[in-house]
C-alpha cells in the first residue's frame, strides 16, 4: 500500500524549536517525529511512501534517505512554494494508483491504520477521515457523522458550548484515487477547507472512523513537551525508543529516576540527578549537582553543575551556566548560552543563538 506524508509545512507555531529544523524533524524520545510515523505506516502494511517538502527540505531527504534502512521506499516531492494540504497531493496524483493513506508530518499516533483502510473499503467510500475524541474541540476541526458513521458536517474550532461534537478531525485520511478529481491542478488547495465542503456538497461517499488509540497533533509547544511524557509514559507505543543507550555514560553515583530517556554519547556525572519525564539527546552532557526533571534536552546540550532544569525544552548546542535556572515551558532555540546564576522564567521564548545574560 502506498502513503503520502504532509512534510511541507514550516511549523511557526513550534519556533523557536523550528528555525532551524522542520516541523517533521523535531525528536520525540530522541527520533524524529515522522520517523515514528513511517515505523508506523511500515507495520501497518505501507511500503511506498511520497512526501511532500518545502521548508528546510534538504533536512528530512539527508536523514531518511531512500527509506531502505525502513524497509520502505521513499519518493520526495520538492515544492517550490506550498501547495497546501490537497495541492501538495494533487501534485503528485500519478503516484497513486489503489486505495492510499495521507497523513500528517507533525503526527505522533498509535492509530491502526489498516483497520480505517478496512472500514473505507466496507463502506465503499471515496474518503474516510480517522477521528479521535477531544476534550477541548475549541483546538480542532470537529466531525459530525450519522448513525452509519457517514459524515454530515465539519465544524472548525468550535466553542465548548457550540460543538456539535467532540470527534476531532486528525488529519489521517485514507482516499481512493478518484479524489484527486475534486483538486484543480497547480493551484494551492486546502482538504479541510475546499475538497472536503465539496465531497458533502455532492453527496460523496465520505466516512469517519472514532477510534480510542492515542493521538496527538505536536503543533504547538506544549503539546511537543507532553508528547515526549506520552511516549515515556507508555500511553503513545513507539518503536525503536531505547530508554538508556547502551553508548551513553551514566557515573556511579549519579541518581537516574524514570521514565527517561538517554541518547547515544550522552554523559550524566556522579552527583548529577535525572528526574522522570526526561529526554536526554545524543551527545550530552550532565555535570555533577545538576538537576534535571520533565525536560527535553536535545543534542550535545551542555548543563554545568549545579543548573536547575524543570519541565523546559532545549534546543541543539544549547550551554547552560553553572547554577542558572530555567523553569516550566521555558523553550531555548538551537545554540543558547544561559550565563550562569540566570533564571529563565516560566513559558519563556529564547530564540536561537541568544545569550541570555
Amino acid at each position: 500500500m502506498k502513503a503520502m506524508i504532509l512534510a511541507a509545512g514550516i511549523g511557526s507555531r513550534l519556533d523557536p524549536l523550528t528555525s532551524g529544523l522542520p516541523k517533521p524533524m523535531v525528536p520525540i524520545a530522541n527520533r524524529p517525529v515522522m520517523e515514528h510515523i513511517l515505523n508506523l505506516l511500515s507495520d501497518q502494511g505501507v511500503d511506498e511512501v511520497m512526501i511532500n517538502l518545502y521548508y528546510l527540505q534538504n533536512s528530512i531527504e539527508e536523514y531518511f534517505g531512500d527509506g531502505s534502512s525502513l524497509g520502505m521506499k521513499l519518493t520526495y516531492s520538492r515544492e517550490k512554494e506550498l501547495m497546501g494540504t490537497a495541492g501538495g497531493l494533487r501534485r503528485v496524483g500519478s503516484f497513486f494508483d489503489d486505495t492510499f493513506v495521507v497523513i500528517g508530518g507533525d503526527d505522533l499516533t498509535s492509530m491502526p491504520i489498516s483497520k480505517v483502510v478496512e472500514h473505507h473499503r466496507q463502506n465503499g467510500a471515496l474518503a474516510t477521515i480517522a477521528m479521535s475524541e477531544v476534550d477541548d474541540p475549541s483546538n480542532f476541526g470537529i466531525v459530525v457523522t450519522d448513525d452509519g458513521g457517514r459524515i454530515e458536517r465539519f465544524q472548525e474550532k468550535p466553542k465548548p458550548e457550540e460543538a456539535f461534537s467532540n470527534l476531532a478531525n486528525t488529519g489521517i485520511y485514507v482516499f481512493e484515487p478518484e479524489i484527486l478529481n475534486y483538486i484543480p491542478e497547480n493551484e494551492f488547495y486546502d482538504f479541510g477547507r475546499q475538497v472536503f465542503p465539496d465531497l458533502l456538497k455532492r453527496g460523496a461517499p465520505f466516512y469517519g472512523l472514532a477510534l480510542k488509540n492515542y493521538w496527538c497533533d505536536v503543533g504547538t509547544l506544549r503539546q511537543y513537551r507532553d508528547a515526549n511524557y506520552d511516549v515515556l509514559e507508555g500511553r503513545c507505543p513507539v518503536n525503536g525508543c531505547a530508554d538508556i543507550s547502551e553508548e551513553a555514560e551514566v557515573a556511579d553515583g549519579a541518581v537516574i529516576s524514570g521514565p527517561v530517556v538517554l541518547g547515544p554519547g550522552a554523559v550524566v556525572e556522579a552527583g548529577a540527578f535525572i528526574g522522570p519525564n526526561t529526554v536526554i539527546g545524543a551527545g550530552c552532557r550532565v555535570a555533577s549537582g545538576a538537576m534535571v526533571s520533565a525536560s527535553v534536552l536535545w543534542e550535545n546540550c551542555n548543563i554545568e553543575a549545579g543548573v536547575r532544569l524543570d519541565g523546559c525544552v532545549l534546543g541543539r548546542s544549547c550551554i547552560v551556566g553553572r547554577e542558572a535556572v530555567i523553569n516550566p515551558m521555558a523553550i531555548l532555540g538551537d545554540d543558547c548560552l544561559v550565563s550562569p546564576g540566570k533564571n529563565v522564567e516560566t513559558e519563556s521564548r529564547v530564540a536561537a543563538g541568544t545569550v541570555v545574560n
